[in-house]
């Protein structure tokens, strides 16, 4: 009696998995860039203590602002600085699954721990900068946006993976409304919380 070999779990095809592996090409290769440059800004900033940063554009736009907090070093080390080795295994993850790579489950599952940290830290950094430090830093905003759509994608292809009958894999027919919906409702917070400022614009 042969007995039936033990079903082995591939990567889902079609549109979900290709734009997953975009995101996170993509994603990765624009947040490292970003937290590369914020890296750069802060040594700047630390060797000279007047230097004024790219991105300090004005009063609500300051990376200057930011920078000198101590939520820009949360773990005792500067933010980009794990941004930096985060976005790295992202963009190295994308590029091999572009390449038609197939990782196995190990991987797919650190990277849905990595990208739930990412999102989680993104959120709390979004709460201090708002309503805590009052600026926004316009690199972090980058690396806001690539994370969550990094999450949003990575845990959308998990759940069609491990799950496909589940309910929750249903919402990656909606990614793109997700994914909007999600930065519209950060967009309206900034336009909220900062309007005195932007209405003194107009």
């Amino acid at each position: 009696m042969t007995r039936n070999p033990r079903p082995t779990l591939v990567p889902q095809a079609g549109l979900l998995a290709r734009v997953t592996a975009w995101v996170l090409a993509v994603g990765g290769a624009v947040g490292l860039l970003a937290a590369a440059t914020l890296t750069v800004e802060k040594i700047n900033l630390l060797a000279d203590p007047d230097y004024v940063p790219t991105c300090s554009i004005n009063p609500i736009l300051s990376c200057g602002s930011v920078m000198s907090t101590p939520q820009a070093a949360a773990f005792g080390i500067p933010n980009p600085l794990i941004g930096i080795a985060g976005f790295a295994v992202v963009t190295t993850l994308g590029v091999l699954l572009l390449a038609g790579v197939r990782l196995p489950g190990w991987f797919w599952l650190g990277l849905q721990v990595g990208a739930t940290f990412g999102v989680l830290f993104v959120h709390w950094l979004i709460y201090q900068s708002l309503y805590v430090i009052g600026a926004l830093c316009p690199y972090c905003m980058v690396v806001w946006v690539v994370t969550i759509a990094i999450f949003l994608y990575t845990t959308l292809y998990n759940l069609r993976r491990w799950r496909p009958s589940s309910r929750l894999a249903g919402l990656a027919g909606y990614h793109s409304f997700i994914l909007v919906t999600w930065y519209v409702a950060i967009g309206l917070a900034i336009l909220v919380r900062f309007w005195d400022y932007w209405s003194s614009l107009i």
